[in-house]
C-alpha cells in the first residue's frame, strides 16, 4: 500500500513503482497497464492520482496512451522478428521472438524485490548452500607456490586438468564415459550452452527447444539471431511427431533438451523417447545440447541422452552454481571428440581460459567426497520442502500440471498469471508466470514455483487472496 510522505507524493511513488518494473522488464513491452479505476482500487489511491502517475510515465517515454484502450508499455528496445518459413502444419508461426522479459528472472537473483522467500527464483536459498568445506578447499589450493602458479599464467585452455580428471570420474558414476580431453570448463552452464550455439550455429539457423522451457535459453538464442522451433515437452520426453516434422521441413542444426528434472515441469525423459530422439538426430544430422544443470538432484540411473548416445551427437552440459557455489561460476561440457577443438576455439575467442584457482578448489571438493555428501544433504532437505510446499499449494486451491519432482513445481492457478504476478509484486513477491516459459509470450494460468522458497504459509495466503480477487 502506498503511503504519502513528506519527500514523495502518492503520484510520484506510483509512477516510480511502474517505471522500475518497466525498466527491469517485469512489465513487458506491449503490456497493458491496469485501467485507471482498477489501479486506483488495487493501490488504495484516488483515480486522479493514477491519472497523474500515468501522465508522468507517458512524459518519461515509458508508456503510450491509445485512445479508448488505455496505457501500454513502450518497447524500449525494438526487436524485429524473423518471418516464418515453410509450410509446416505444426505451429510454425511460433518461430519468432523469445520472451523479452526473461532477464527479470536473472535480475531477481541479484536485486531481490524484498527479503521474503521468492517463489519465482530458479536457485536454492543461500543458507541451503552454506558449507564448512568450501573455505578449506580454497586454503588447500592457495599455498604460496600454488597461488603463484595459477595467478601468473593463463592456465590450460580446456580448463584445469585436476578438475577435468575429477569430472571424468564423476560422469563415469552414471555411465557417461568422457576422457578428460573431451571436457571443457566454462563460466557456468549457460556459458557452455552459449559456446555450443556459437560453434554449431549461424544466424538464421533453426534450433529446436523444448516448450515450456527455460526462459533464458529462448531469450539467448533469439539474441543470437536463431530461429526457434518450439517442441512441446511431455511427461516422457519431447513431442516426437513435431520434431519429425521440423526435421523434414526446416533442417534444424541443434536440439536443446533437459532430460532430467526438466525446467519448469520436473519431467524426466524415458528410455523409449530418448532412443527415438537419437534416431532423429542421426537421420537428420543435428546435434543435441543436453542441459543437466540439476544432475546433482537426480538419481544416477536417470535416463540421459548423452549416456545412451556415448557422446556422438550429444554435448553434455552441467555446472555447480545451483548446488554448491554460485559465485564460483564453474560449468563444463563433455563433447564428441571431433567437435572438441571447434568448441575450444569458441571458448578461447570469448574468455581465453577459466579461473584455475576455483577449478582446483572444486576438484578437491569432488575428490574428497565433500560435494557428494553435500548434494545428499540438499536432496534430503528438498524432499522435505517439496512435501510441505505441495501440501500448502493444494490447501490453497491449486493443482499441479505435472507430478511434483526436483526443484520446481508447475502449478495451475486458474487465473492469468501475468496479471497475478504484477499484483504479487505489490506484496513484494516475484513470481515466474507461465508465459515466460514459452517461445512466444501468450496468456497462461500456470506458474513455476521453487519448492525451496514456497514453504511459507504467509506467501500462500497472499497468493490465494489476490487470486480470488481476480476471480
Amino acid at each position: 500500500m502506498l503511503i504519502k510522505t513528506a519527500s514523495q507524493s502518492l503520484t510520484e511513488q506510483l509512477c516510480a513503482r511502474f517505471a522500475d518494473r518497466i525498466r527491469n522488464r517485469l512489465l513487458a513491452p506491449g503490456a497493458r497497464l491496469p485501467s485507471v479505476r482498477l489501479c486506483a482500487e488495487q493501490q488504495g489511491v484516488s483515480v486522479s492520482t493514477v491519472v497523474a502517475a500515468y501522465d508522468q510515465l507517458q512524459a518519461q517515454g515509458l508508456v503510450v496512451a491509445r485512445r479508448n484502450r488505455g496505457f501500454f508499455v513502450r518497447d524500449l528496445v525494438p526487436n524485429t522478428p524473423f518471418a516464418p518459413a515453410g509450410r509446416a502444419q505444426v505451429a510454425i508461426k511460433n518461430i519468432v521472438n523469445a520472451p523479452i522479459d526473461a532477464a527479470a528472472l536473472i535480475r531477481g537473483m541479484f536485486e531481490p524485490v524484498s527479503h521474503k522467500p521468492q517463489p519465482g527464483m530458479g536457485v536454492f536459498p543461500s543458507d541451503w548452500l552454506e558449507t564448512a568445506f568450501m573455505p578449506t578447499a580454497i586454503r588447500k589450493v592457495t599455498s604460496a607456490s600454488a597461488l603463484r602458479d595459477v595467478s601468473l599464467h593463463y592456465g590450460e585452455p580446456k580448463g584445469d586438468m585436476s578438475l577435468r580428471r575429477a569430472l571424468s570420474q564423476k560422469l563415469g558414476t552414471f555411465n557417461l564415459h568422457a576422457d578428460p580431453g573431451q571436457i571443457i570448463t566454462t563460466v557456468g552452464a549457460t556459458h557452455a550452452l552459449d559456446i555450443i550455439s556459437r560453434t554449431v550455429l549461424r544466424a538464421g539457423d533453426c534450433v529446436m527447444v523444448e516448450e515450456p522451457g527455460w526462459a533464458v535459453e529462448f531469450a539467448r538464442l533469439d539474441a543470437l539471431g536463431m530461429r526457434i522451433l518450439p517442441v512441446p515437452r511431455r511427461a516422457d520426453g519431447p513431442d516426437l511427431a513435431v520434431m519429425a516434422q521440423y526435421c523434414q521441413l526446416h533442417s534444424p542444426k541443434l536440439f536443446v533438451s533437459v532430460s532430467v528434472f526438466h525446467n519448469p515441469t520436473g519431467y524426466c525423459l524415458t528410455p523409449g523417447s530418448a532412443h527415438r530422439v537419437l534416431q532423429l538426430a542421426s537421420q537428420h544430422n543435428f546435434y543435441i545440447a543436453e542441459d543437466d544443470t540439476y544432475s546433482h538432484l537426480a538419481p544416477d540411473h536417470a535416463t540421459r541422452l548423452s549416456v545412451l548416445d556415448g557422446l556422438q551427437r550429444t554435448i553434455y552440459v552441467s555446472g555447480f552454481s545451483k548446488i554448491l557455489a554460485p559465485g564460483w561460476r564453474v560449468g563444463f561440457m563433455a563433447a564428441p571428440p571431433d567437435l572438441v577443438e571447434r568448441l575450444l576455439n569458441t571458448k578461447l575467442l570469448g574468455t581465453l581460459t577459466t579461473p584455475a584457482l576455483l577449478e582446483r578448489a572444486l576438484a578437491w571438493c569432488i575428490d574428497q567426497g565433500q560435494l557428494r555428501r553435500h548434494a545428499e544433504r540438499i536432496r534430503t532437505r528438498l524432499d522435505q520442502a517439496r512435501a510441505r510446499s505441495v501440501k500448502l499449494a493444494l490447501a490453497h486451491g491449486c493443482t499441479f500440471a505435472a507430478e511434483p519432482a526436483g526443484l520446481f513445481g508447475w502449478v495451475e492457478t486458474g487465473v492469468d498469471t501475468d496479471a497475478l504476478a504484477q499484483r504479487m509484486l505489490d506484496e513484494d513477491y516475484l513470481m515466474a508466470p507461465g508465459a515466460l516459459f514459452h517461445a512466444v509470450r501468450k496468456p497462461s494460468t500456470l506458474m513455476r514455483i521453487n519448492f525451496a522458497t514456497t514453504q511459507d504459509a504467509a506467501f500462500w495466503r497472499v497468493f490465494a487472496r489476490l487470486r480470488d480477487g481476480m476471480r
